[in-house]
């Protein structure tokens, strides 16, 4: 699946693991991000952290009318979540803006696990 765009040159095809990519590494940019988690269930209480290559795995980019974007996210122990939640929602849409050219409507976070970070 790919999100099409017009520019006076012509149409723009992007593959929503394009957008997947760029906005997973924007996230985990983000303090208080330990890293990316899978969308499927979590087995045992434990979410799986995803490497660099798969954080197509835990975003899920949806298209209608208007581009949203699921991301399930693992958060470190002792952080405030609503604020983290929200600076990865505008780093995300900020990044997509700059790179991309792209208009995200709306950045849904799901927190699948909290973490405590050695230190």
């Amino acid at each position: 699946m790919s999100i099409e765009m017009s520019s006076t040159f012509g149409r723009i095809h992007i593959d929503t693991g394009v957008i997947a990519t760029i906005a997973g590494g924007a996230a985990v940019e983000c303090y208080g991000i330990v890293g990316m988690a899978s969308k499927n269930q979590i087995k045992d209480g434990i979410a799986e952290l995803l490497k660099k290559d798969n954080f197509t795995k835990g975003i899920v980019v949806r298209q209608g009318e208007e581009v949203h974007i699921d991301m399930y996210i693992v958060v470190s122990y002792g952080t405030k979540i609503s604020e983290i939640a929200y600076n990865v929602q505008q780093k995300v849409r900020y990044t997509l803006n700059k790179t991309l050219g792209l208009q995200v409507d709306s950045v849904n976070i799901f927190v699948q696990g909290v973490r405590v970070t050695n230190v």
